[in-house]
């Protein structure tokens, strides 16, 4: 159990509502994804995909006991979930996304190298590793 400290009084937390608390946010993370490519606002479509990814694993980390570590890269967390071996190069594809969403690289913006098509496919990929949390947890 976890403890935190709320107004000088100590509020015990289980691991099963710390989890919760994470997946809701990857739930809410994927609506946001999908939210915005419906206004064609691909790159934080992708990037708010990659992060519903990210806290879905995560919840399943903290819903087995085991510490997060403070990372971004899906494959390392799918590792320490032990997922599916088919998710795996789907999680290197949103891992990839993290970054790419985020900074400007040499020659392309991430509002320039997102586009429906790929998008549309990250937000695919995180659905189904919550889907694959949820069916685990």
């Amino acid at each position: 159990m976890k403890k935190v400290l709320y107004n000088f009084r100590v509020k015990v937390i289980t691991m099963k509502e710390e989890a919760k608390k994470w997946f809701e946010q990857a739930k809410k993370d994927i609506e946001a994804a999908e939210i915005n490519h419906k206004q064609k606002i691909y790159y934080v479509a992708s990037l708010m995909s990659q992060q519903a990814a990210e806290k879905a694993l995560k919840a399943f980390l903290i819903d087995k006991g085991l510490k997060i570590p403070k990372v971004h890269d899906l494959v390392f967390l799918a590792r320490k979930a032990d997922v599916e071996e088919y998710l795996f190069s789907k999680c290197d594809k949103l891992t990839q996304v993290y970054i790419e969403s985020r900074y400007p690289t040499p020659g392309k913006e991430p509002f320039k190298r997102f586009d429906k098509e790929n998008s549309k496919e990250h937000i695919l990929i995180a659905e189904e590793i919550l889907k694959w949390v949820e069916e685990n947890i």
